[in-house]
C-alpha cells in the first residue's frame, strides 16, 4: 500500500545553515513571465517572523511562500505567506504556487495535498499543468457605497454596472465594483480613500461577459499598500461568492467561469473558476491555474 510522505519539505532538522534553496514561478501564467510570480523557500521551518519578512522584502514579489512540516496531523505540510508588508493568514497564488512546486521537484507526489496555512488546513489538486485550490467557507457581507467606492477609485457614477457593492470571500474578502466594458482600465485608486472606506484586503474591478461567463478583473490589495496584483487566486474565489450572490451564475449547482487579470501590467494571468451554490447562496468554490518555473538558486539566511 502506497503511504503518501509526510512534509518531506523538511525531513532534516532545521540547523540554521547559511543559505536556503528557493524558485520562483510564474503563478496562473499562460506562459513564461506571466501571470503573477512568487518565490517559494524550502526548508523554513527555522526562520523566525522577522527572517521571513525580511526575506519577502528582498524578494519584493506581491507573495513568497515558506514551506515548513506541518504541525496539523492531517496536513502534508505547512506554508507561511509574506507580502514584501506583512504576514497573510492564505492567498491564493502563493498557494496554488507552492503546492505545484513541492510536486514538481519531486518533495511530494501528484494528486490531492493538504496544505496548512493561517486559515486552517486547505486541499489542492496537483498535475503536470498546475493546481487547483478549494478555499475556505463562503463568507458575504454588505460592501460600501458603490458611488463612494468608485469616487475612491477615480471612476463615476456613469461607470458603474448597477450591481451592488459586496464583500465576498472563501478566505480573504474582497470587496467587488462591477463596472461597464472599458471602464475597468480607468480605475486609479486613492489609498487613503479606499482606507476610509474600510474594505478590508482588497478591491477588484471588473466586468462581466455573460456569454462567455469571464471576467476582466484589475485587483488593487490593501497588504500591497493598494498596489495592484497581477493575479489573485483569493479573489478569484471571492468572485464566485459575489456571482452567485450578484444573480449572475446559476443559484444552484456547479457554475465555471473565467477570469482575466493582469493584462495592465503586462503580465496577463487566466485564472479558471467553479462555484457551488445552493438556494443562491455559494456553498464552496475553486481556482485552477497553470504554474512556470523561471529561476531558482539560494538565498542568504538573515541574522535577525
Amino acid at each position: 500500500m502506497f503511504t503518501r510522505p509526510k512534509a518531506t519539505v523538511a525531513v532534516v532538522a532545521f540547523s540554521a545553515p547559511d543559505r536556503l534553496d528557493y524558485e520562483v514561478v510564474d503563478v496562473f501564467a499562460p506562459r513564461p513571465y506571466a501571470g503573477n510570480p512568487l518565490a517559494v523557500v524550502f526548508d523554513a521551518d527555522g526562520l523566525s517572523t522577522a527572517q521571513c519578512q525580511t526575506l519577502a522584502f528582498e524578494f519584493h514579489l506581491s507573495e513568497t511562500s515558506f514551506l515548513c512540516a506541518a504541525t496539523d496531523a492531517t496536513a502534508d505540510y505547512r506554508v507561511r505567506i509574506f507580502t514584501p508588508f506583512a504576514e497573510l493568514p492564505f492567498a491564493g497564488h502563493p498557494s496554488v504556487g507552492a503546492a505545484h512546486t513541492l510536486v514538481r521537484t519531486g518533495r511530494l507526489p501528484a494528486g490531492r495535498l493538504r496544505q496548512e496555512c493561517g486559515v486552517g488546513v486547505l486541499d489542492l489538486t496537483v498535475d503536470d499543468a498546475g493546481a487547483t485550490l478549494g478555499g475556505g467557507s463562503p463568507t458575504l457581507e454588505p460592501g460600501p457605497d458603490p458611488a463612494a467606492l468608485a469616487a475612491a477609485l477615480g471612476l463615476a457614477l456613469d461607470d458603474l454596472a448597477g450591481v451592488p457593492v459586496r464583500v465576498a470571500g472563501c478566505g480573504l474578502p474582497f470587496a467587488f465594483l462591477a463596472v461597464r466594458d472599458g471602464a475597468v482600465d480607468r480605475a486609479r485608486p486613492d489609498q487613503a480613500a479606499l482606507d476610509a472606506l474600510g474594505v478590508g484586503d482588497g478591491v477588484s474591478v471588473l466586468s462581466w461577459d455573460t456569454a462567455e461567463r469571464t471576467a476582466y478583473a484589475r485587483v488593487f490589495a490593501g497588504d500591497l499598500r493598494w498596489g495592484e496584483d497581477p493575479a489573485t487566486g483569493s479573489a478569484a474565489l471571492g468572485t464566485g461568492v459575489w456571482l452567485v450572490a450578484a444573480g449572475l451564475v446559476d443559484p444552484d449547482g456547479t457554475s465555471d467561469y473565467t477570469i482575466r487579470q493582469g493584462e495592465a501590467l503586462g503580465r496577463p494571468s487566466v485564472l479558471r473558476c467553479t462555484v457551488t451554490a445552493a438556494a443562491g447562496r455559494a456553498t464552496a468554490a475553486t481556482v485552477t491555474g497553470a504554474v512556470v518555473p523561471v529561476a531558482a538558486g539560494t538565498i542568504a539566511v538573515p541574522a535577525c
